[in-house]
């Protein structure tokens, strides 16, 4: 085994830290000295206008319009599902009573499942055109503004 007598940090002589160390500390040490330093950044680069996309607050938006979208379509197609479950298992004298010649009310609500299903489709495509397309759009846009400005540089 052997001995490595140097210190396992870089040494700074005590005094005032200089005016471009960032530490508040006048005896500030390098952790990892091996780790690579910051770039300072250019002098000639504008700043941006905007945050960048992905702290952008549309991203949110777009995920509680989408949301919505998914909440809307599901709970209308599985909320009537549901009810008519509900009244198959505690409504069964209601189920099996007669609307019109022979026809129980139980198999004329399930033949109404395939409508309602196709109105949650609907519903679903609407939410779409008017709440989420309009917004994942607009985010594209600036996508493409961004990876534009940064091609220029």
């Amino acid at each position: 085994m052997s001995y490595d007598p140097s210190p396992s940090h870089p040494y700074r002589p005590p005094g005032p830290s200089p005016s471009h160390d960032p530490s508040p500390y006048p005896y500030a040490y390098d952790t990892y000295p091996w780790a690579p330093q910051e770039a300072p950044e250019p002098a000639g680069r504008r700043p941006q206008r905007h945050a960048a996309l992905g702290q952008h607050s549309d991203l949110r938006v777009l995920r509680s319009a989408y949301r919505w979208q998914r909440r809307v379509a599901t709970l209308t197609a599985l909320g009537y599902f549901l009810l008519f479950l509900i009244l198959s298992a505690f409504a069964p004298s209601f189920m099996t009573s007669t609307v019109t010649d022979g026809l129980p009310t139980g198999l004329l609500l399930a033949l109404i499942q395939v409508p309602v299903t196709w109105l949650a489709i609907a519903l679903y495509e609407q939410t779409a055109r008017r709440r989420v397309d309009p917004i994942a759009d607009r985010i594209r846009r600036h996508a493409e503004l961004d990876a534009k400005r940064e091609g220029a540089r």
